[in-house]
């Protein structure tokens, strides 16, 4: 992580292409070596802070109480991740904004910042399957509910980031992703019976 908080620094500072990946070795106090042992691009060296978040998120949906459905326990996960001071500090908004708007602007960041997302589905779609009461796998449905999750969480957090706005209030990403979760209420998360794999019907 203290790589991915060097590169982010110098990301922000000077800009993602006036940025070696020499330079963050030597911000990180690493060897040019083992920064390419872990990462093959500069850019990638940012996608352990971009994914801490997405991981917070579905691993809030896993820990909410068990009574909750689902759409509640989505609110709950959102309000234990995307509140400050909760899943992450008030100060680490501003990176969070900063890391955003880079991937926003960068074509090789945003690749990052994709391909966590992509991770991100994939994981709630694991955590969604172990909340839903039916044992049926990760099916399609499954991963189509679990990208519309992910989605109502992750255009609040780029919406707010293309914003100068606080991170908490009205339009902070914790009340942008409820109402977008809200816009979803009806939203059939279970799988319908035509859905299931037809060697477990």
């Amino acid at each position: 992580m203290e790589i991915a908080k060097a590169a982010a620094g110098l990301f922000a500072a000077r800009g993602p292409k006036a940025t070696r990946a020499e330079d963050i070795a030597h911000a990180a106090g690493i060897a040019p070596r083992t920064f390419y042992r872990y990462f093959a691009t500069k850019e990638e060296a940012v996608a352990p802070l971009y994914a801490a978040g997405a991981q917070r998120w579905a691993q809030a949906v896993r820990e909410a109480p068990p009574e909750l459905a689902l759409p509640e326990a989505l609110a709950h996960a959102v309000q234990h991740t995307l509140v400050p001071g909760r899943g992450v500090s008030a100060a680490s908004w501003d990176w969070v904004r900063t890391l955003i708007r880079l991937a926003g602007t960068n074509p090789a960041l945003g690749k990052v910042w994709a391909e966590v997302c992509q991770a991100s589905e994939e994981a709630l779609a694991e955590v969604l399957t172990a909340r839903l009461s039916r044992d049926t796998g990760i099916t399609p449905h499954r991963r189509f509910a679990a990208a519309v999750a992910s989605a109502a969480v992750r255009v609040a957090v780029e919406s707010w980031a293309a914003t100068d706005t606080p991170a908490t209030g009205p339009r902070s990403p914790a009340a942008l992703a409820m109402n977008n979760l809200e816009a979803l209420r009806g939203f059939a998360w279970e799988d319908t019976e035509g859905e299931r794999p037809a060697d477990q019907r």
